[in-house]
């Protein structure tokens, strides 16, 4: 239950702090971002799944007019770089691994001149055979993708806990089954692109819109082999990013290689076939065998998996999203025996990477199922299933996560009312179904190193308004808003008096930036840290202009005072401008900081990974037509526990947005690939949900409070997304009869199980 305390700022409706930027075309996109002498940049991408680079001869483009640079790898220092393992590289080196991987570029005064470079480049290539399906690609003899590894396996997981044997032996039901989920694109409006400029001095400054300023700055270091001071990032305004602006940096380092060629600056930005081919990491396609064992009363004895997750080419965020994806989903029920098996495996295709959920949107594809599987075969009303099993305060998973605040039961409690659950189903009409499947995620990840921490700094203007500096990624999310929330709350003044600045590693603090739905919790402590010891600065002034000590002090509305003198109070101007102006004046200014209660996973993945856990539980009522196969969508509702809600404008956002893609995931989805070539890189052939896809929804927040979270709070942006295409999968069984593993569920697939069934009698 919520902890009472009463806000000013905390649970208002409050607009976007950017906000009127972006509607009044403010904003500075990657786009409208213009530097003196700047050059266009086009990059040469691969034709090939796998090929060799036999000869590369620029001297054409070289002398094209209006041409000013032209790179290969031998303009680089041809060392790789990865998120977590290095094996790619900013051009490739010797041989492509996918059709769309980045060869040569071309820096040139307009874009039509730099496309037309790039058709003089003259290359010789070699083809080799190429492999595109993770199980082909792991049997022996399979083409390799990397030469320098003895299989295409990238990683293994394994990993058992309590006695599985035994658990399965006890087990009164025991379900299994195979389940495939679908690559995802994260479809932003707004490409991936960067303008790059070279100094003669040796330091690079990068304009991006990516979501990880301070990790993106690492990792391009490392690629252009300088040191991270010699590497500036600043952050422009990001039309999206979905975890797909949080890994790519190729973009950003061809950009910064021809802007150091040239002598100029150089603007790249990925077309929108681009980002399909190798811009925005797609989700990774997962294989997931699932095993689980049962009492008669419902009770979960024993889960048991095997996931085989398709890496593509390049590593990227794949190994980290292949661990959610095998341990995650136990800290969402209670049981103690299990055994997960997990392959990361390269292929010839398009590099994998982050999405909105990370991995848990696939294990819960196929974990949510298979517990659905049971409830049928034990007669068990499934959300019954879900309420006698669900985490608790105090769980530990048999991982080691430690959960302190969890609302998950009152989530599918307000999930059965708010969908008429138990009249509903007593009242069933034909081909009408009932679906339902719960979630956790977390607030933040240990896994950069032993730290998954953040910093701020507050420091109060002659005018008492304050200015938040802060490296933290917004990239539309709404977590500039949250910052704002917090700080105001904490200082007590009015939200309008608290600004933040744009993200810039050479200004701001280090921050790890937005991705595992932690910024919310882990940048909030660090703002609300830094805001308290502001307070503290401008109490101590405050107490010596009203004669009064610190400790009797209260702020509200901008103005400090006594308790019970309101009529005599400051306005944090007043004493702002005290502070500083007098004799050994000072101004006022602090930072925070804030570093999880987490622990870094040991060799065998054992530890409390995040500091805080967000649950959630999601019903669908739907309809199927069996003559054509389609699914229509009645009524979807969402429950969240998230902590206290900072800004209920945003969170309803995030909850709204997420399961609009949860959506897409399971019923319309999936990039189309031949010969590991896209086929439908484009809008016009990638559909994406729009208005007209979307049920009506209902969405409720449980009373929830994180007493490690600022004011109660913790993560919610990925909640939503995580457990839909389960939901959706679930209430077509429960209509129809007919259970489908492969994603997106199209009519097409509908259709066939139907007649499968039919013929089965």
């Amino acid at each position: 239950m919520a902890k009472a305390e009463n806000f000013s700022v905390i649970g208002q409706r409050v607009r976007r702090v950017e906000g009127y930027e972006k509607v009044t075309g403010e904003a500075r996109y990657i786009a409208d971002i213009v530097l003196p002498k700047m050059l266009i940049g086009r990059i040469l991408r691969s034709p090939y799944p796998h090929a060799k680079i036999l000869r590369i001869d620029t001297s054409k483009a070289e002398r094209f007019r209006g041409v000013r640079a032209v790179v290969t790898a031998e303009d680089t220092i041809k060392k790789p770089w990865g998120a977590f393992f290095a094996d790619q590289y900013p051009l490739s080196v010797g041989k492509v691994r996918y059709v769309g991987e980045e060869v040569a570029a071309v820096a040139a005064v307009d874009r039509d001149t730099a496309e037309e470079a790039l058709d003089l480049i003259d290359i010789e290539w070699e083809e080799l055979p190429a492999v595109f399906d993770a199980e082909e690609a792991m049997k022996e003899g399979a083409p390799l993708v990397h030469d320098d590894k003895e299989r295409n396996i990238a990683m293994t997981i394994d990993v058992e806990r309590g006695d599985i044997q035994k658990a399965f032996a006890e087990s009164d039901v025991i379900v299994e089954d195979t389940f495939e989920s679908t690559p995802q694109w994260h479809c932003a409006i707004e490409t991936i692109g960067s303008v790059a400029d070279y100094s003669p001095g040796g330091k690079y400054t990068i304009y991006m819109n990516t979501q990880t300023l301070f990790n993106a700055r690492y990792r391009i270091a490392a690629a252009l082999g300088v040191r991270e001071s010699d590497v500036r990032i600043i952050q422009s305004a990001v039309g999206g990013g979905f975890g797909g602006k949080s890994c790519d940096d190729n973009n950003a380092l061809v950009a910064a290689i021809l802007a150091r060629k040239a002598g100029k600056p150089v603007k790249v930005i990925n077309t929108r076939e681009e980002e399909f081919l190798a811009g925005s990491r797609p989700r990774v396609f997962m294989k997931i065998y699932v095993k689980m064992g049962f009492k008669r009363d419902g009770r979960i004895r024993a889960k048991q998996t095997r996931v085989i997750a398709d890496n593509g080419a390049y590593s990227a965020k794949a190994p980290a999203i292949t661990g959610v994806a095998s341990l995650r989903h136990d800290t969402c029920y209670k049981y103690s025996d299990v055994k997960t098996q997990a392959y990361l495996v390269y292929t010839n295709k398009i590099p994998t990477g982050a999405f909105r959920g990370f991995g848990n949107p696939s294990a819960e594809w196929a974990v949510e199922q298979a517990i659905d599987k049971a409830a049928h075969e034990l007669g068990i009303d499934p959300l019954e299933i879900a309420r006698m099993n669900a985490a608790e305060p105090g769980y530990v998973s048999p991982h080691g996560n430690r959960v302190i605040s969890c609302e998950l039961k009152q989530c599918i409690d307000m999930a059965e009312k708010m969908m008429d659950w138990k009249n509903k189903r007593a009242n069933k009409r034909p081909n009408t179904g009932l679906g339902l499947a719960c979630t956790v995620h977390v607030s933040g990840k240990r896994h950069f190193g032993d730290y998954d921490g953040s910093s701020a700094t507050i420091k109060i203007n002659e005018d008492g308004k304050a200015l938040i500096l802060s490296g933290e990624g917004e990239a539309g999310q709404g977590c500039y808003t949250t910052m704002c929330a917090i700080a105001a709350e904490e200082l007590g003044v009015p939200i309008e008096d608290v600004e933040i600045s744009q993200a810039d590693t050479d200004l701001t603090t280090f921050c790890l930036g937005a991705f595992a739905s932690r910024l919310t919790y882990i940048s909030g402590n660090a703002v609300r840290d830094a805001a308290s010891k502001v307070k503290q600065q401008l109490f101590e002034q405050a107490a010596e202009m009203l004669e009064a000590n610190a400790e009797d002090l209260l702020s509200r509305d901008g103005r400090i005072f006594v308790k019970g003198a309101e009529h005599k109070a400051l306005t944090v101007g007043d004493v702002a401008r005290a502070r500083l102006f007098r004799n050994g004046g000072a101004p006022i200014v602090a930072s925070g900081k804030f570093d999880a209660d987490s622990v870094l996973q040991d060799s065998t993945r054992y530890g409390n990974e995040s500091g805080a856990y967000n649950y959630g539980c999601q019903a669908a009522e739907l309809e199927v037509d069996r003559e054509t196969g389609q699914i229509k969508v009645l009524k979807y509702v969402a429950t969240s526990d998230c902590g206290t809600v900072i800004n209920p404008i945003g969170a309803e956002g995030q909850v709204e947005g997420s399961v609009a893609q949860g959506i897409g995931y399971a019923l319309i989805e999936g990039l189309k690939m031949e010969d590991g070539r896209p086929v439908n890189p484009n809008f016009g052939d990638y559909r994406i949900p729009s208005m007209r896809d979307m049920p009506p929804l209902e969405h409720a927040f449980a009373d929830s409070y994180e007493p490690t979270g600022p004011f109660g709070a913790k993560g919610l942006g990925e909640l939503g997304m995580d457990p839909t295409a389960a939901v959706i999968s679930n209430a077509i069984f429960d209509a129809v009869g007919v259970r489908i593993k492969t994603l997106p569920i199209t009519p097409e697939k509908v259709l066939k199980a139907l007649r499968e069934k039919g013929s089965k009698g």
